[in-house]
């Protein structure tokens, strides 16, 4: 399992990398309208699910805890589906939807962590970004209660400032994956050498 993960490390810095270009465009769109950051979170949210479905798909062979991915790039695509076909959407539904889908991928990211305890060292990496969207449910549902008609800009970089770190994270988890399958296929390497010469030697006993 953690061998076909570390393959697909470019996956993972690919996640990291649109999810930090996203963030970047909410900090960056100080005229931001809502219907703008509906149709950005929802690409987001789109992009998201379909990379973490893609991972249940092929780490469950594996053993991957491909359930926990598998419902949290659903959740994903279901609620950037949402966005784009609800186009008179308010302040505080979006706020609604983002705050649960940050609270149920947090659960799920962490949960994944946690089987992954004991196959990769950056399994930790995984549950800070879980914690992280735990804290930005919590902090979205505390503007819901605190401030419901918080304006756009202000939840835009509510959002943005999750995505870049999530991003950053993301980002650093696939390249120590692909330093450990560098590691691991250099290993590799002279483990088989031996094996080889055993295997010429028994032929010229053959002989």
């Amino acid at each position: 399992m953690v061998i076909i993960l570390a393959r697909n490390w470019w996956a993972l810095v690919l996640r990291g990398v649109l999810d930090v270009l996203f963030g970047i465009a909410a900090f960056a769109w100080p005229g931001i309208t809502l219907a703008v950051l509906a149709i950005l979170y929802g690409a987001f949210a789109l992009v998201d699910g379909c990379f973490a479905i893609a991972a249940a798909v092929v780490g469950r062979p594996r053993g991957m805890p491909w359930w926990a991915l598998l419902v949290e790039g659903v959740l994903g695509i279901a609620v950037g589906a949402i966005t784009f076909f609800w186009p008179g959407i308010t302040v505080l539904a979006l706020l609604i939807m983002v705050a649960s889908w940050a609270f149920a991928t947090g659960v799920l990211e962490i949960v994944a962590a946690v089987r992954l305890r004991n196959e990769i060292r950056g399994e930790w990496l995984l549950a800070l970004s879980g914690l992280l969207s735990i804290a930005l449910g919590i902090a979205l549902a505390v503007t819901l209660v605190v401030n419901p008609a918080a304006g756009v800009v202000a939840v835009s970089w509510m959002i943005g400032a999750y995505a870049i770190t999530f991003g950053v994270l993301f980002i650093v988890l696939g390249l120590r994956l692909r330093s450990w399958a560098h590691r691991e296929s250099g290993a590799a390497t002279p483990a088989g050498e031996p094996m080889k010469g055993a295997a010429r030697g028994s032929a010229n006993l053959a002989h």
